[in-house]
């Protein structure tokens, strides 16, 4: 065969191609281009066929630089032109020893197999199409060449490539997309503003459809993001908000699979990579519907973090995201997964931010709110992270968490448990009983009833091994009692014990636990009006040990008989013949040291006062 090829090239034409001088180069293209149109139009394809096998042989593979970039890169694309309307039967031939051209070491090679890769293309278009895939691998590659002179060419080529596949009907994207996907994480800048044109060039022919595929290479795009270059980062913004209007205005889109992406890229360190992700999940949200269900606890894990992110836009979008997910009302029966949301809001529980902490809870009491009984069946596993987040140093996340609880502790086991828990906190944690004791106890009286709840701790401490705990204990609750405005409901019984039998039951429930601090026991005889049994408590108390904890117990019960709670008693005080004035007697009266006169002026201005009054 090669020798036929050489008996229809002349030898002097073959030496002209590979000649140092253009024009020498330039003339034998021209006549192997007449050659081999003269060959076609006799139907002489053998004769062609042996033409294209010398050039490849002899001159594109051969060890010789000139031979390769001039004689044999420069004759096949004569050949093609030569060949016109017939050059697509001769591809197979013509086009791989191009291809092959790209990967040569000579940069000079490279760029004339862009040349004259070029020249096929224009002649063959749309033929061409068959040999996409293989020539956008090495387009990609060529883009990132060490070689200006290459890059530009390549670009032209590239451009040219673009046109020919924007007017075919022949090209696939089902076979395009798997070579698409697995460059899209490539880091070269040359190579990402090559495949982000090519996106948005196919994206924009009607009869392709980018958006059925853009799971494929959503993720890469979203990469592109936090490219050094500005440029880069522009592009890829731009393409993807052509897709998200895309995505607005089609009936049907894959936001599953998308969706898995944007949660990972929610998490980016990249800020504009984080906001970005997090719109798209906004739209998300709004426009996903059923198809979104599954998705819903990936989807909180995204945001519940941005909700606290540094920058006021991505919190807002996070926020108005949030909203929209606690406002839907799946089906736990139509893949509303309970147990997921739960515990990614468990996680969020110990995030540092306290508005995640804060949007976690709410998630805990809108599942408790419409889902009770599914939320129940998952509480062995989320009551003990509820019960720690009572320990919270924020005070909004406090009371949040009370409501959870006192949701859940409906249930009479679960708010023995509470309380249980509770005391127990307060036991080992005396700051926290400083610092958040009389909050926790408030809000609890309110979501709970104040009668349960002091009949509750009274029950439990009433056994409180640990007695210096519980006359502490006790002593905070009796504090709350008399000062609270909360607790004003439950104060009014007790003050009808000695007539009501509902509050004389109180009185003896709380009477139980309250033992345990003689002063405690004092003031709840004093707002029973059961003088008579504080007189003989206080007169116990010359039996104590007077010591320094005593003696600041003695004078906060002095300073509560003066608070608006005991106004009643000092109006009967006034009265001679008052049972009142022989507890203060019995005070005067008690085994009192020195020490103890120095703390109490008080207590004994009122005695005084009231033995003039008698």
């Amino acid at each position: 065969m090669a020798a036929d090829a050489l008996s229809i090239i002349p030898g002097a034409v073959l030496r002209n191609l590979s000649d140092k001088l253009y024009e020498k180069r330039k003339n034998a293209a021209l006549e192997i281009e007449g050659i081999v149109k003269q060959l076609a139009t006799f139907g002489e394809h053998e004769k062609i066929s042996a033409v294209i096998s010398l050039l490849t042989n002899d001159f594109t593979y051969s060890p010789q630089a000139n031979h390769r970039k001039q004689g044999g890169l420069i004759g096949l694309a004569a050949v093609t032109v030569g060949l016109t309307s017939e050059a697509a039967q001769h591809l197979e031939q013509i086009v791989p020893p191009v291809l092959t051209s790209f990967l040569d070491q000579d940069s000079r090679v490279r760029y004339y197999a862009c040349e004259a890769l070029y020249n096929i293309a224009k002649v063959v278009r749309g033929d061409f199409i068959i040999y996409f895939n293989k020539i956008f691998d090495a387009l990609c590659k060529l883009s990132a060449d060490s070689d200006a002179n290459v890059q530009s060419a390549a670009h032209l080529l590239d451009k040219l490539v673009k046109d020919i596949v924007t007017e075919s009907d022949q090209f696939s994207i089902e076979e395009f997309i798997p070579l698409l996907r697995e460059r899209m994480n490539v880091l070269n800048p040359y190579v990402r503003q090559f495949l982000v044109g090519w996106i948005t060039v196919l994206d924009s022919v009607p009869d392709i459809d980018m958006l059925g595929f853009l799971p494929d290479f959503l993720d890469g795009l979203f990469n592109m993001l936090s490219d050094s270059s500005h440029e880069i980062r522009q592009q890829a913004d731009a393409a993807l908000s052509e897709f998200l209007q895309e995505i607005k205005n089609s009936p049907n889109v894959d936001y599953g699979r998308m969706a898995e992406i944007l949660v990972r890229r929610a998490g980016s360190t990249d800020e504009f990579t984080r906001l970005t992700s997090i719109t798209w999940i906004n739209e998300f949200v709004k426009l996903g519907g059923e198809q979104l269900v599954p998705y819903y606890a990936d989807i909180l894990g995204a945001v519940l973090p941005c909700i606290s992110d540094e920058e006021e836009k991505i919190r807002v979008v996070a926020r108005e995201t949030n909203e929209e997910l606690r406002a839907i009302k799946a089906d736990p029966a139509e893949g509303f997964d309970i147990g997921a949301i739960l515990s990614i809001a468990k996680r969020e529980l110990n995030s540092e931010h306290e508005a995640t902490r804060i949007e976690a809870l709410h998630w805990f009491f809108t599942l408790l709110d419409r889902y009770c009984a599914e939320f129940l069946a998952y509480l062995n596993d989320i009551f003990d992270p509820l019960l720690n987040a009572l320990s919270d140093p924020s005070d909004a996340v406090v009371l949040l968490v009370l409501e959870v609880h006192a949701r859940i502790a409906e249930e009479s086991h679960h708010f023995h448990h509470l309380v249980s828990y509770l005391i127990r906190t307060f036991h080992n944690n005396h700051f926290v009983l400083e610092k958040r004791g009389a909050l926790i106890v408030r809000r609890l009286c309110v979501l709970l009833g104040a009668e349960k709840v002091y009949r509750e701790f009274s029950t439990i401490l009433e056994s409180e091994v640990d007695l210096d705990f519980a006359s502490v204990m006790v002593q905070v609750l009796n504090l709350i009692l008399l000062t609270s405005t909360e607790l004003g409901e439950l104060r009014s019984p007790l003050k009808k014990s000695l007539v009501d039998s509902c509050g004389k039951d109180l009185f003896q429930s709380l009477y139980a636990s309250w033992r345990h601090s003689p002063m405690a026991t004092i003031s709840l005889c004093l707002l029973a009006q059961a003088y008579n049994h504080a007189s003989c408590v206080i007169q116990s108390l010359g039996e104590e040990d007077i010591n320094v904890n005593f003696l600041v117990q003695l004078d906060k019960l002095i300073r509560l008989l003066e608070t608006p709670v005991f106004a009643y008693l000092r109006l009967q005080v006034t009265w001679s013949d008052n049972p009142f004035l022989q507890i203060y007697l019995s005070v005067s009266q008690a085994h009192l040291n020195s020490e103890t006169w120095r703390v109490l002026p008080g207590f004994f201005n009122l005695i005084s006062s009231a033995t003039l009054m008698a």
